[in-house]
């Protein structure tokens, strides 16, 4: 069975607290298993949350504070020591390689898994895998930072009354489908286009191009929310969003599930970054996101994509 979903291990900012642990996001899209920002602590939340090391296939990171990547150094060398039997890959900002590299190799441990080392150099697709194309873009905070982006092919949705009217039956189908064309008839004329979905992950930024760029037209938008409204000038300083930032972005981005993360320990409730969301005009399926918390993707959409 399909299974596209978000397992929250930490949703904590620079400093976590007795509910909250550092970041920590496993999406599992379809078999393969992508861990964002393991913060100081994912090994430990993987357990808790049942995620195994075998769950991993792909690691990436946006940038090199603490909250986001302390975890890297428990996580490879517990793939390591389960013998995951496939390849893994971690991205990281190649400005971070030192810090990629001194994680890695933390403590003595032994290798048995590879491990590609595939940092993001520039803005742009970054790789490409059988259910997905991986996207970055260049976000604004005091270390150089990259959020990631997934973008599924679009596909084709046949319409069999259309197919009906067309005489089109059988292997007849399959032979439109990877021809375009049959007896005079297109492609076009009996199906419709069904879009693939996208996910986004934005963490440490203030509003910049890179959040609209990932943002747009997300099934599923994973960002960060540190401060509220009343603290704008601070988030700004510090390179962040406030919750009604990041909503104000998701309704300009026509995005369909908003996820709410990576909160400042100064906001006891965390009620209020939902209040905030809902009154900056966000009307969609919205998650203030908890550790341990389990988010599906949104259905599919069910209208036509047209050209």
């Amino acid at each position: 069975m399909s299974v596209r979903e978000l397992v929250v291990l930490g949703t904590a900012s620079q400093v976590p607290t007795r509910h909250r642990n550092h970041n920590g996001y496993l999406l599992r899209w379809e078999g393969e298993g992508i861990l964002f920002d393991p913060g100081e602590g994912t090994q430990r939340q993987m357990l808790r949350a049942g995620v195994a090391a075998h769950d991993i296939h792909r690691i990436c990171v946006t940038h090199f504070h603490g909250d986001h990547a302390l975890g890297l150094a428990g996580v490879i060398q517990r793939i390591n020591l389960d013998r995951v039997p496939h390849e893994v890959t971690v991205h990281y900002p190649v400005s971070g390689r030192r810090f990629f590299d001194r994680l890695r190799y933390a403590t003595a441990y032994r290798e048995t898994v590879p491990l590609t080392d595939a940092p993001v150099t520039a803005e742009g697709p970054l790789a490409t895998a059988p259910g997905y194309r991986l996207e970055t873009a260049h976000l604004s905070h005091p270390v150089d930072a990259y959020g990631y982006r997934l973008v599924e092919p679009d596909s084709r949705r046949m319409l069999p009354d259309l197919l009906a009217e067309h005489g089109i039956t059988g292997p007849d189908v399959g032979r439109l489908q990877r021809e375009g064309v049959l007896r005079g008839t297109t492609l076009d004329e009996v199906s419709e286009v069904r879009r693939g979905q996208r996910f986004a992950f934005v963490m440490d930024t203030r509003l910049c191009d890179g959040v609209y760029a990932l943002a747009a037209d997300c099934d599923m938008l994973v960002i960060e929310s540190t401060f509220l409204r009343q603290d704008e000038q601070l988030a700004t300083d510090h390179g962040h969003l406030t919750a009604d930032q990041a909503a104000r972005v998701a309704v300009d981005s026509g995005v369909r599930h908003l996820v709410l993360t990576h909160f400042s320990q100064r906001y006891p409730d965390p009620a209020a970054f939902e209040e905030e969301a809902r009154d900056a005009g966000f009307d969609g399926e919205l998650t203030v996101a908890a550790d341990l918390m389990r988010v599906s993707l949104p259905k599919r959409r069910q209208e036509p994509v047209h050209p």
